[in-house]
């Protein structure tokens, strides 16, 4: 009986999980598909009286005067970056944080950038702004790239070195008695082992830069480097501000995480099992 109460409140939690994190997605939806008379109608009503899709159209188009112009470009800014950023701090938090845990006694270095990384950011805001000049990347893409890593190396490095920790180190040890090279151990042994903690890595790395917002105001000034956040609060400063559009463009920006986290959920799957077959 016990066991049937814990299965039903264990369900009933994940079914409240659930409605608080889809129940705004929805009614963000909604907003996008209704008239501004809709919007505007006392009392509210749950659901339009006219479904209007041409937002999203509008949103998905590169005609001149459209708001898809600036939509997709920055669309396309913010894949660029964010995927730059997060596959090069994973190559060189993959073996900073090897290093870290296969040889003890550096976890000052470790421990100093993890203090470094919980400055807040805009203590960084002038010595960054001065050296993105001196080196003419202001308002680039390699600019926001190099930004972005000093944000998320810190913290991939304290992630896989946890994970690293966790390893078997026995089976290392046998692997360099048949002769392999650290750096063949590290690729052929330590890393298919610690698959899971890559994907997971990888996609807060990703959501890290693709939700930043603060150095991307500042560090950019125009659309060739801008990234999404800054151009979703662009669409709310005009005098007349479209809550559909800016709902339509929020569940636009919404779609590129999502399919992240479920090709990296069977990352993590397939490396769960993987380690657990070789371990």
């Amino acid at each position: 009986m016990k066991q049937k109460i814990r299965l039903v409140l264990r369900y009933l939690a994940a079914l409240i999980l659930a409605i608080s994190i889809l129940a705004p997605l929805l009614w963000m939806f909604l907003m996008s598909v209704s008239s501004a008379e809709d919007l505007t109608r006392i009392p509210l009503e749950w659901l339009p009286r006219h479904w209007d899709f041409s937002r999203y159209a509008s949103l998905l188009t590169l005609q001149a005067g459209q708001p898809g112009a600036l939509f997709l470009h920055a669309l396309g800014n913010s894949l660029l970056v964010a995927c730059g950023a997060t596959i090069v701090s994973l190559l060189l938090a993959i073996p900073a944080a090897y290093s870290f845990s296969r040889y003890p006694g550096r976890d000052g270095w470790l421990f100093g950038s993890l203090a470094i990384y919980m400055v807040p950011p805009v203590a960084f805001v002038l010595p960054l702004y001065f050296i993105l000049q001196q080196l003419a990347l202001l308002n680039t893409h390699l600019g926001l790239i190099l930004v972005y890593c000093s944000m998320i190396l810190p913290f991939l490095t304290w992630m896989l070195k946890n994970q690293f920790d966790a390893l078997p180190v026995d089976i290392e040890q046998a692997s360099r008695l048949d002769g392999l090279r650290y750096w063949q151990v590290l690729l052929r042994i330590t890393l298919p082992l610690a698959k899971p903690a890559l994907g997971a890595s990888a996609m807060f790395g990703w959501l890290l830069a693709w939700d930043e917002f603060f150095y991307a105001l500042l560090f950019t000034n125009n659309i060739d480097a801008q990234t999404l956040p800054v151009t979703i609060a662009g669409f709310t400063a005009g005098r007349a501000t479209d809550d559909g559009l800016i709902a339509a463009v929020g569940i636009l920006a919404a779609i590129p995480p999502l399919f992240i986290a479920l090709w990296l959920q069977k990352t993590l799957v397939s490396g769960l099992t993987a380690g657990g077959s070789k371990g």
